[in-house]
């Protein structure tokens, strides 16, 4: 992780000698709700199972920060780091044949499913007015992840960490100069997956260094293949700070 960190670092460090720029960094912090987290290991024998319907799943925290320069020309250049950790539990009401393993009906089991996600993000705005700023571009975004199920006996699980390319959206409506709505987010689609991860929400200024921010954060995706079948959608309660300098 601290290699991906430096990585992003740099990058913003070189951009940030072209053009008067303002850095920007948001702390933020969501209460995350499952819709539904189905995982299937392997993907093509594995047996179905649901982390959310078949087990019980709580509420969990999870922390974002994102941080860039935004330039005069207009550009953004930033990066993202964020951290998803849930677990499941209960007994099984069907036989589960999960990374070669078999789980009975009846057993008690365990599940942990982790998403972690580091992304660099360069966006232009096509529209950049007083009361209005839109935006687009591109983000590389490198996925962290790892599903788990365990008994008292045994474990299957699976990590991957990949590279992933998704588009980048920004709309922005700036009611007053205390008060912003804004709509951001990143999204991409091909035959083997898909992945959303757009917020929705409001900015209030104290000044013009700092901010509180509040809304709903959607993440939404997964990946159908031979290896592994996961789908999930979570539901995000968010606030944070920003901080402009």
């Amino acid at each position: 992780m601290k290699r991906k960190l430096s990585y992003m670092t740099l990058c913003l460090l070189i951009f940030s000698n072209y053009g008067a720029a303002e850095f920007i960094t948001t702390f933020q912090g969501a209460a995350v709700f499952s819709s539904y987290n189905d995982v299937k290991l392997p993907g093509d024998t594995g047996t179905k199972l649901s982390y959310t319907d078949d087990l019980d799943s709580d509420p969990v925290f999870s922390p974002r920060i994102e941080a860039g320069y935004e330039f005069d020309f207009p550009l953004y250049i930033g990066f993202m780091a964020s951290l998803l950790r849930l677990e499941a539990r209960g007994t099984l009401d069907k036989t589960v044949y999960y990374d070669g393993l078999v789980f009975n009906e009846g057993e008690e089991v365990k599940a942990m499913f982790r998403f972690d996600s580091y992304r660099m993000t360069a966006r232009y705005y096509f529209l950049n007015s007083s009361s209005l700023k839109a935006g687009a571009g591109l983000t590389g975004k490198i996925r962290d992840a790892e599903i788990t199920l365990e008994s008292s006996s045994q474990k299957g699980e699976l990590s991957n960490t990949g590279a992933v390319p998704l588009i980048n959206l920004y709309l922005e409506w700036i009611a007053s100069d205390r008060i912003s709505f804004l709509v951001y987010g990143d999204g991409a689609w091909s035959p083997y997956g898909r992945a959303e991860d757009f917020f929705a929400g409001a900015l209030f200024r104290f000044n013009d260094t700092a901010a509180v921010m509040a809304g709903y954060r959607l993440l939404e995706g997964g990946a159908d293949n031979n290896e592994v079948y996961t789908f999930s959608m979570f539901h995000y309660a968010v606030i944070g700070l920003e901080f402009r300098i």
